[in-house]
């Protein structure tokens, strides 16, 4: 590849921003680039790979911190709103290839960060995130038009470990108990649902359907059941994260349940990634719908999400943790699949995963890779 004089080259593997001039290195900067990996899909919350260009640079003149909603400066960052804030400067990128065509319009910036302790490693929602001294440096030395190259990652550095949520991180089944708060026969149909699937005995996007139709719960409830999972987590799970974590896993809930009611038992445990299925409420917080495309709605779902993150972060090393069949199914897309009996004991998870524990102090860190 034949480089432009004066030009940008970011490293997803080294979590780095070098800037050039022909090929003299200028400057280095730690970046952070997305948490998920690469990838030019809208809304995968990737960062994109290829070739680019400055097409906007918005903030003269701001003061340092100064945050930008839709672009526009709204004030200076007094870090106690939550989200991801863009700060003080904003360089607006443009792909150049047939994949990242759609960079513009995904908005993938090159932006300052609340976050820059963590500057070095991968934690972005798709955009490179800088300091903040270091993004206002950046804006005063490259022009409008300067090209930028974000190297694909080579190196296998990530390590991946999937964990089911119901009956695995938690001791409940987070649709039953929606069901049960609706009386005791609509929680005995639903309830008799969930295990048909749970066991494989009826295809996953067949159950779903029907047992939302069956409950439609509102966001008050699902706020409740929320709560009840912080409150039933499995005993000894908090500490098999946080060993996990300490030791350089990138911890991941991938469900079928609901994203709104695991959200909560999520941030208990200090996990940043929930792959869950969406809820859609109105205005008035009623039942209008579920994510009737995310991909855990369906057998093969799991394997499919997890396929994704392993291609998007080059990962060495990916592991599931489950009691389903749904879970066992994420096995072709593993290096290990652990089965987990301490709440629901399902037969063919027991005899066919690579591991099978009943309860999570037995949990076999010496195994992992």
């Amino acid at each position: 590849m034949t480089f432009p004089k004066l030009h940008l080259e970011v490293s997803i593997d080294h979590q780095r921003m070098d800037l050039f001039e022909d090929d003299q290195l200028l400057r280095s900067w730690p970046v952070s680039t997305a948490a998920r990996g690469q990838g030019c899909q809208t809304g995968s919350l990737r960062t994109p790979t290829g070739r680019f260009v400055i097409s906007e640079k918005i903030g003269e003149g701001c003061a340092l911190h100064t945050r930008f909603i839709s672009r526009l400066p709204v004030g200076i960052w007094d870090n106690t709103e939550a989200g991801d804030p863009i700060l003080s400067r904003i360089l607006w990128l443009d792909g150049l290839d047939a994949d990242n065509a759609n960079t513009h319009g995904r908005f993938i910036y090159i932006h300052g960060t609340h976050q820059e302790s963590r500057l070095g490693h991968p934690a972005s929602h798709g955009c490179i995130r800088m300091a903040n001294a270091d993004v206002v440096e950046l804006f005063d030395r490259v022009p409008v038009n300067t090209p930028v190259i974000i190297h694909p990652p080579s190196l296998m550095q990530r390590k991946l470990i999937f964990f089911d949520c119901d009956s695995t991180l938690s001791t409940i089944e987070g649709i039953d108990e929606l069901a049960r708060a609706q009386g005791p026969e609509t929680f005995a149909e639903v309830e008799a649902l969930t295990h048909a699937a749970m066991n494989g005995e009826v295809p996953i996007h067949e159950v779903f359907p029907r047992r939302m139709e069956i409950i439609r719960p509102n966001k008050a409830l699902c706020d409740q059941i929320a709560q009840t999972y912080v409150e039933t987590l499995t005993e000894g799970v908090t500490e098999v994260i946080r060993r996990l974590q300490a030791d350089d896993w990138t911890v991941i809930i991938l469900s079928g349940g609901f994203k709104p009611l695991i959200e909560p038992l999520a941030s208990a445990l200090g996990i940043e990634h929930v792959e869950a299925v969406p809820l859609v409420f109105d205005n008035h917080g009623e039942y209008l719908d579920y994510g009737r495309d995310y991909p855990t709605t369906r057998n093969g779902g799991k394997p499919q999400i997890i396929k994704d993150w392993r291609i998007a972060t080059h990962a060495a090393h990916t592991i599931m943790v489950g009691d389903g069949i749904s879970d066992l199914e994420s096995r072709q897309e593993c290096d290990l699949f652990i089965g987990f009996g301490g709440v629901v004991v399902r037969k063919a998870v027991q005899e066919q995963a690579d591991y099978y524990i009943s309860s999570m102090s037995d949990f076999p860190f010496d195994a992992l890779p």
